[in-house]
């Protein structure tokens, strides 16, 4: 499974792309231009991924060649990665056929930090990215044009790309603990299956409530926002030591877990899940109810 890991997030990214680019055709042919210039505004946040890419090609004292930064304008970053302990490039195509040649041989280590740098900017690009497209494209489907064939294919698979970026960095960050080993397959459809089911009810839940109470959708979407702000400054997160960065970083993570819910903090998490998704459930049944 290791070895087909990376394949998987290459088709699956590939395949995001594709709906995406035929979603946006879609609503230029059609004359939905509104649609159509908000769904070419969700393209743009992720090119904060792809200048953290550039930023640590920087941070290793070689500066990106010209035809690097072409890739990376063109959002091509993540499909060619640099490795900076290695001093080499990788990407998606590298570390699949290197599992592909060394088979069970090849050291954990080895492949994991390659992947690892890739799999911490797909998270970020499909919450800065995938995320708006998929909230614009399910509202569409809902509320605009219900037989909309292009839009719901490119929001089922925004929603199943990014479930599986939350699924592929919760996996490689279990690996960096001692003594964990990578997950079976069924314990990754499991995963995969219940991040699907999480965002898509929140997704639904949000697209609906929109539907029927218009812009009030972000009065409940700011509160739920300024709710897991603070819920994370009580937590004392550490990861970051400046005060300013720090108060930064526990809003966006606020922001992500109107969607989803991401640990922050080293060790157990039980118990801050289940606070979490008890406060989600009865969110998503208030948003259905209403």
């Amino acid at each position: 499974m290791r070895g087909a890991f990376p394949g998987l997030c290459l088709a699956l990214l590939a395949a995001e792309r594709g709906a995406r680019l035929c979603a946006i055709i879609h609503h230029l042919v059609h004359g939905q231009l509104g649609w159509f210039g908000l769904s070419v505004a969700c393209v743009v946040p992720g090119y904060a991924a792809q200048l953290l890419s550039i930023l640590w090609f920087r941070a290793d004292g070689r500066p990106p060649a010209c035809w690097l930064l072409a890739l990376h304008l063109l959002q091509l970053g993540l499909w060619k990665r640099w490795t900076s302990h290695r001093g080499d490039f990788c990407r998606y195509w590298d570390v699949l056929r290197m599992a592909a040649e060394k088979g069970p041989s090849a050291r954990a280590g080895e492949v994991l930090t390659q992947h690892g740098d890739v799999c911490a900017l797909r998270l970020l690009e499909a919450l800065l990215q995938t995320l708006p497209h998929l909230l614009l494209q399910a509202y569409v489907v809902v509320a605009v044009d219900p037989a909309g064939f292009v839009p719901g294919v490119s929001a089922g698979l925004s929603l199943l790309s990014f479930a599986w970026a939350l699924v592929s960095y919760s996996c490689f960050s279990c690996l960096m603990k001692p003594g964990h080993l990578f997950p079976p397959a069924t314990a990754i459809l499991c995963l995969l299956l219940w991040r699907t089911g999480m965002l898509g009810t929140r997704v639904l839940a949000l697209v609906l409530f929109a539907r029927l109470y218009s812009f009030w959708v972000f009065a409940v979407a700011g509160i739920h926002w300024l709710l897991m702000a603070f819920w994370l400054v009580a937590q004392q997160t550490d990861i970051v030591a400046q005060p300013c960065r720090w108060r930064l970083f526990n809003c966006l993570v606020g922001a992500v877990y109107i969607f989803c819910y991401v640990n922050v903090r080293p060790g157990p998490s039980k118990n801050r899940m289940a606070a979490f998704y008890a406060v989600s459930t009865r969110d998503i049944r208030y948003s259905t109810w209403v």
